[in-house]
């Protein structure tokens, strides 16, 4: 299949947790942005959860009709080098028009998506992908990005759930961890990948490279062995 080169970029505590209100207090801030663009990967991927306290407006979308899309099917907005993609299963984000943004939004949902909430993308002019039956098919989603948007590269940014589901759909190609000098330890704060089945196997790693900084944050990169 034609797919991105997929880098997972996150920055963790050295126990590997990634809560942002707890990494905020690392140092190797200053270096989880530099180290973003030094992947070369313009586009970016970030679940539900994070592009709610991070992107997206405050509320929900409240369909008025809750007839669903029932098929896979696009819409491209605009054509761009680099998009700010989201994952919305079910489509309940609240967005600003995107006319405004030179790196604009791409919303990834499900065909569980009502058409009232495509036709609020559509008219934000939000462009779109709706693929899988129940939860978003993230293999053919990466294929239509690559084949319709012209995508090649791109990161995943968050969170340990996303993070999950490429890894287990055998999608990324690169871990690139930016570690902070510091330990969480707290029970059940989220990791760089949450939701694997409890028998699944350790994925073999090679080491692409360590960087090392003043302030004792130390940036690793894997290329994940298939």
């Amino acid at each position: 299949m034609k797919k991105p080169y997929i880098i997972c970029h996150m920055m963790t505590s050295v126990d590997g947790r990634i809560d942002c209100n707890m990494t905020e207090h690392l140092q190797g801030q200053n270096e989880y942005y530099d180290t973003l663009k030094a992947t070369k990967a313009p586009t970016t991927i970030s679940g539900r959860v994070t592009a709610e306290l991070e992107l997206a407006q405050a509320g929900k979308f409240k369909p008025k009709d809750n007839k669903t899309l029932g098929k896979e099917s696009f819409s491209k907005k605009v054509a761009a080098g680099n998009f700010n993609i989201v994952m919305d299963t079910k489509g309940t984000l609240l967005w600003e028009d995107d006319s405004q943004y030179s790196r604009p939004h791409l919303i990834i949902t499900s065909e569980k998506v009502t058409n009232d909430y495509l036709e609020y993308l559509d008219s934000k002019n939000i462009s779109w992908i709706a693929t899988g039956k129940e939860h978003i098919d993230l293999a053919r989603a990466v294929e239509i990005l690559a084949i319709e948007f012209n995508v090649e590269r791109l990161a995943i940014v968050g969170g340990g759930k996303i993070d999950g589901g490429f890894l287990d759909a055998g999608l990324i190609d690169e871990i690139s961890i930016l570690m902070g000098p510091g330990i969480d330890g707290r029970t059940n704060a989220p990791s760089v990948f949450d939701g694997r089945a409890n028998d699944s196997h350790p994925l073999a790693l090679k080491l692409q490279s360590v960087q090392s900084y003043d302030d004792s944050a130390i940036w690793i990169r894997y290329q994940v062995q298939k």
